[in-house]
């Protein structure tokens, strides 16, 4: 089998660092023979800050990120079911295409398989891909957390750290949350938009303008198709939770 191009293209800074660490043990049981990441890998380009030795964020990059963060996350009740993967295998279709899924569940089947030090491929992830595509992160995995209808604790303990270590405050964390919340919550849409409902008109106008830009999804654009969808469609729901604030306040 053939180094996948999906995998290893254009990869930038998760070459190096823990994640690199994995992916090094990780693709040398996957394809044949021991697969060394020095070699193979198209150089990363620095980026445009004069002396820094920082890679450029790549897609690959993103895609990579984000399972083995999928994996901490199934890992986290100490048991990860055959089930449990073979029920992610459509999510990932819709992310990625059928033969990107099918790289991606050989990769992520793997990755189930390593001790994962999930504060410093955080760390990691924290240093190299900006705040908004972070967010994407955790707003992707809290979907997939969310998709069989169970949701257990140790999930969201998990979650929560992954994205206190992402370094995504616990405001932004309650909006993404509250868009799971709807049936539960009759708040969810100012939670969506980080206010109190005590908030005057005038405040949820700001409030929305602020979350607006926050989740354009123009500032995920170099992290790859399938999270620029997932940005537009947070973008959405906060037009969705205003239009609904507008409604019950009758605001024009």
């Amino acid at each position: 089998m053939s180094v996948s191009m999906w995998i290893l293209g254009g990869l930038g800074f998760v070459v190096g660092g823990p994640i690199g660490a994995l992916l090094g043990v990780v693709l040398g049981s996957l394809f044949d023979g021991a697969v060394n990441l020095a070699k193979g890998l198209p150089e990363a380009e620095e980026t445009e800050n004069a002396g820094s030795n920082t890679q450029h964020t790549t897609p690959g990059d993103v895609r990579v990120s984000f399972l083995v963060l999928i994996a901490c996350v199934m890992k986290a009740d100490g048991r990860v079911l055959k089930s449990e993967v073979n029920f992610i295998k459509p999510y990932l279709v819709k992310l990625y295409g059928e033969e990107g899924a099918r790289q991606a569940l050989q990769l992520l089947k793997k990755l189930l398989e390593q001790e994962i030090d999930y504060i410093a491929v955080c760390n990691q992830i924290k240093q190299h891909i900006n705040y908004s595509t972070r967010l994407e992160l955790v707003h992707l995995l809290l979907e997939l957390a969310h998709v069989d209808e169970q949701y257990a604790e140790a999930e969201r303990t998990m979650l929560l750290r992954i994205a206190a270590n992402l370094g995504v405050s616990q405001y932004d964390y309650n909006s993404l949350e509250a868009l799971y919340k709807k049936t539960q919550d009759p708040n969810w849409a100012y939670a969506v938009l980080e206010i109190e409902p005590t908030a005057s008109d005038e405040e949820v106008k700001k409030a929305y303008r602020r979350m607006a830009m926050k989740f354009h999804p123009d500032k995920v654009a170099n992290a790859g198709e399938e999270m620029r969808q997932k940005a537009t469609e947070k973008f959405r729901a906060v037009n969705e939770a205003y239009e609904h604030i507008k409604l019950l306040r009758n605001m024009k």
